[in-house]
């Protein structure tokens, strides 16, 4: 694998429970394959179980299978737990990482198929990209991304407050710079400015 290509990558590409930001995880998907990378995706309980307003459960699995290729979803965590012992990924995605996963993967829970993911994945010294998208980013949530943009081997894809006005605590990642974040991810780079200035 080329460090300056996505081509024939291997990304574990898992989504959490912010269901307003799934529609983005799904066209960054298409993005990454047209870009030539391998993309096995991974989902939390959450969105394998929960019908919301955004989609039902049935509907986003479709639409993975569809942008990924892949129809063997990763979605229990005894399917997650090989992802280290059998090094499945050169690098892992969490998008969109939801507050309460973002937590979570701070403390070193493991209650989910993604977080038994992540950490699977991080056992091997490989990189973990994190696309933010939370309610509470400049409030609960600021020492978490405080932490985590501190850890070895994570790495976040440039965030900004998409409604200030309305949400002044709400942070969500431009998804368009994903590509980019993973390149420098495989170089073992932050992205940089990690603070987004307009959302694509």
């Amino acid at each position: 694998m080329n460090n300056d290509s996505l081509k024939d990558l291997k990304i574990g590409f898992a989504l959490t429970g912010s269901f307003c930001t799934l529609h983005k995880a799904i066209k960054a998907i298409y993005n990454l394959k047209a870009l030539g990378a391998d993309i096995r995706p991974i989902v939390s309980d959450n969105v394998c179980r929960l019908d919301t307003k955004f989609g039902t459960t049935e509907y986003w699995r479709q639409e993975l299978i569809t942008a990924s290729g892949c129809k063997d979803i990763i979605d229990t965590i005894p399917k997650a737990e090989p992802i280290g012992p059998d090094r499945l990924f050169d690098i892992m995605v969490i998008a969109p990482c939801s507050g309460n996963s973002l937590g979570k993967l701070a403390d070193s829970i493991t209650d989910t198929p993604v977080l038994m993911a992540a950490k699977a994945h991080l056992r091997n010294n490989l990189p973990l990209v994190v696309a933010i998208s939370t309610n509470d980013g400049l409030a609960a949530s600021c020492k978490n991304i405080g932490q985590l943009l501190n850890t070895k081997n994570i790495y976040f894809v440039p965030f900004l407050q998409d409604n200030p006005e309305n949400k002044p605590n709400s942070l969500v990642a431009d998804f368009s710079l994903l590509p980019q974040t993973l390149l420098r991810a495989l170089k073992g780079q932050q992205i940089q400015p990690v603070l987004a200035i307009t959302s694509k």
